[in-house]
């Protein structure tokens, strides 16, 4: 709490030297001019984690949508998206052609913990705000008062670690858990969270086992905890790695109960392929609407995203990642809005830190929102649970 505290402290005296600087610097921004806002992004769209390139996908269809009913302010939107294949130097590579070469306003919406933290000091040292990075490392909060122009996007991973580690304890107690997760520091902080909460319980890990996002299987990982004796699994990996850890546990007769990471627990990219009568009941936490689930079906934004993805992102599967890419499209434009016709890099970074908003497909209860004290968007999440067709959300 007093490391919070300071960076409370030191960071609103940082952004008060910021919004002192001259407000209507927009025209000289570069990436702005009169018609359009160029913003930049990098992602996968090749190599083993590609499924993840579904979101700048569907974060520039977003921006489709927006433009055809006239833009912000009446500029247009232009997303330019820079494939990094998920490797931290290339996508250092790749944000220093955005911002040198293609000339982005700023950067929005990168995709990973890792590939995000290489272009930090980059992007900090040249002033060029880092916003809404698909990244829940603590990091992004914990170390906002050292690099202010960055910011992270998904419900902190320490923070989903503790919510899984809690659900087990309440619903598991004599539970024997295994945790499989990914090798950077995303799946480091998740595991963090767990093992704090369980430490207080007295009740550590039986195993715990890494994978790397290259790894061509996780087969051994799997077989090893299964050898552990644990009857529950928290299998936080990307998609890939997901996929293969619910298909080899079901291959070799192992019923543990299953937590996954909400980033992998797409129903038609990860759980068809395995078998959905093989992963009813799998768990994971959430922040957002399941596309496929019906509860919503009479719900406006649930209706609303549905018409958009039949318009503007037509073929793409309606699941967790194209949700998550709307859902980055529309805190994008609110920014936007929010920042008028003063779009210096200065003001994006300060109404970035201005957000109060529900976005349509949150859960409810949720909201996004930002401030000095705390400039990390999406403070909570729900667990729910794979009936064998789509997430349901649990009771508390």
């Amino acid at each position: 709490m007093q490391k919070r505290q300071f960076i409370t402290m030191l960071s609103g005296a940082m952004l008060a030297g910021v919004s002192g600087l001259t407000r209507a610097q927009g025209a000289g921004t570069p990436g702005v001019t009169d018609s359009e806002i160029k913003i930049g992004s990098t992602l996968p769209l090749s190599g083993p984690a590609a499924g993840y390139g579904a979101v700048g996908k569907a974060m520039s269809a977003w921006f489709d949508l927006v433009n055809a009913e006239g833009g912000v302010n009446g500029r247009k939107l232009k997303l330019v998206l820079a494939d990094d294949g998920y490797s931290p130097p290339k996508t250092l590579e790749q944000v220093r052609r955005l911002v040198e070469r293609e000339q982005v306003a700023f950067i929005a919406g990168q995709i990973g913990s890792s590939t995000g933290l290489a272009t930090r000091s980059y992007l900090n040292n040249a002033k060029v705000p880092q916003l809404f990075v698909s990244s829940g490392a603590a990091t992004w909060l914990d170390d906002a008062a050292k690099f202010p122009w960055s910011m992270g996007w998904l419900p902190l991973y320490t923070d989903e670690g503790r919510i899984l580690a809690r659900h087990i304890l309440q619903t598991r107690p004599n539970a024997k858990i295994a945790m499989f997760y990914q090798n950077d520091d995303a799946g480091k902080d998740v595991l963090r969270g767990m093992k704090e909460v369980l430490a207080a319980a007295g009740k550590p890990l039986v195993r715990e086992e890494s994978h790397e996002v290259s790894d061509p299987t996780v087969d051994s990982q799997i077989v090893s905890m299964q050898a552990s004796g644990a009857d529950v699994l928290v299998a936080w990996g990307s998609p890939k790695a997901t996929l293969q850890s619910l298909r080899k546990a079901h291959d070799i007769g192992w019923r543990p109960t299953i937590y996954i990471n909400p980033s992998a627990s797409s129903v038609p990219m990860v759980l068809t392929p395995v078998g959905l009568d093989k992963v009813k009941g799998v768990m994971s936490a959430a922040f957002v609407k399941d596309p496929g689930d019906l509860t919503w079906k009479d719900d406006p934004g649930f209706q609303a995203w549905h018409a958009f993805m039949d318009k503007y992102n037509k073929g793409a599967a309606k699941e967790y990642l194209t949700v998550l890419g709307a859902c980055l499209g529309q805190v994008t434009v609110q920014l936007l809005k929010q920042c008028g016709n003063d779009l210096s890099r200065e003001n994006i970074l300060r109404q970035a830190r201005r957000l109060d908003m529900e976005l349509p497909m949150m859960l409810p209860g949720l909201r996004v929102k930002t401030s000095d004290a705390r400039p990390h968007p999406i403070p909570d999440m729900r667990i729910q649970q794979f009936d064998g067709t789509s997430w349901k959300v649990m009771s508390s």
